[in-house]
């Protein structure tokens, strides 16, 4: 059985958001990933494997190394959900602003 978890539990971990902004440029080794936090590769590679099972890494084996890199697709399916979001707090600023427009016309 595949455990499936939530990508938003995921991501709220602050080391997992560091992992995610070091892979985005380029694939890592968990060796490489882990000489960037004090903590020890076991822990990191618990984090990618959380990472992976939300789909939000890829691996792919080059040689007797296991490179991960940010799956892209993933990272737009969370943009894409956040979207409506970022559209209704658009409307809501923009109302705002319109509000304290008339506010100030109204005290000159």
């Amino acid at each position: 059985m595949e455990i499936r978890r939530d990508i938003f539990q995921a991501i709220a971990d602050p080391t997992r958001r560091a992992i995610i902004a070091l892979i985005a440029t380029q694939a890592m080794t968990p060796n490489a990933l882990a000489e960037h936090f004090h903590t020890s590769r076991q822990a990191v590679s618990k984090h990618i494997k959380i990472l992976t099972e939300c789909d939000l890494v890829k691996q792919e084996q080059q040689g007797r190394e296991i490179y991960y890199s940010l799956d892209i697709q993933k990272m737009k399916e969370i943009d894409k959900w956040l979207d409506q979001f970022r559209k209704l707090w658009e409307t809501q600023f923009n109302q705002l602003d319109e509000v304290l427009a008339t506010l100030k016309k109204q005290k000159k």
